[in-house]
C-alpha cells in the first residue's frame, strides 16, 4: 500500500470527511486510520509481545503456564523496549520477566 502524502490526508479529512458533517469522532477516527495503515515490523512485534503479556497476566490464576508465558512475553517487551530506543522500558520489563519468572519457579515447585 503505497503511503499517502500529507497533502492527500488534508484533502481528504477536509473535503471528504463526515466530520463536515458535524461528526468529530469519524474525523478523529479517520485520522487514525489513516495513520495506522502503515505499521512497521517493530511496532507489530511490540504490539503482539504487549498482547501477549495482557493475556497471560489475566489468565495467570488458571495456570502456572501463564506465569511463564508471561515472563517470556515480558522479556519479548524488554526486547521491543530496546530495539525502539526506550531503553528504561527495556529494563522495567527485564525486571518484570525475572519476577514473573521466579513467581513461576515457586508455584510449579509447590505444585510438584
Amino acid at each position: 500500500m503505497a503511503a499517502r502524502s500529507e497533502a492527500e490526508i488534508h484533502s481528504l479529512l477536509v473535503y471528504k470527511s463526515p466530520a463536515r458533517q458535524g461528526g468529530v469522532l469519524y474525523w478523529v477516527s479517520f485520522i487514525h486510520l489513516a495513520n495506522l495503515t502503515e505499521m512497521d515490523a517493530l511496532t507489530v512485534f511490540g504490539l503482539f509481545s504487549v498482547t501477549a503479556m495482557l493475556v497471560c497476566y489475566a489468565l495467570e490464576d488458571r495456570s502456572a503456564w501463564f506465569i511463564f508465558g508471561f515472563a517470556i512475553a515480558c522479556v519479548l517487551g524488554s526486547v521491543y523496549g530496546f530495539l525502539q530506543g526506550a531503553w528504561p522500558f527495556g529494563v522495567v520489563e527485564a525486571i518484570w520477566s525475572l519476577v514473573a519468572l521466579r513467581r513461576w519457579l515457586h508455584k510449579w515447585q509447590h505444585s510438584n
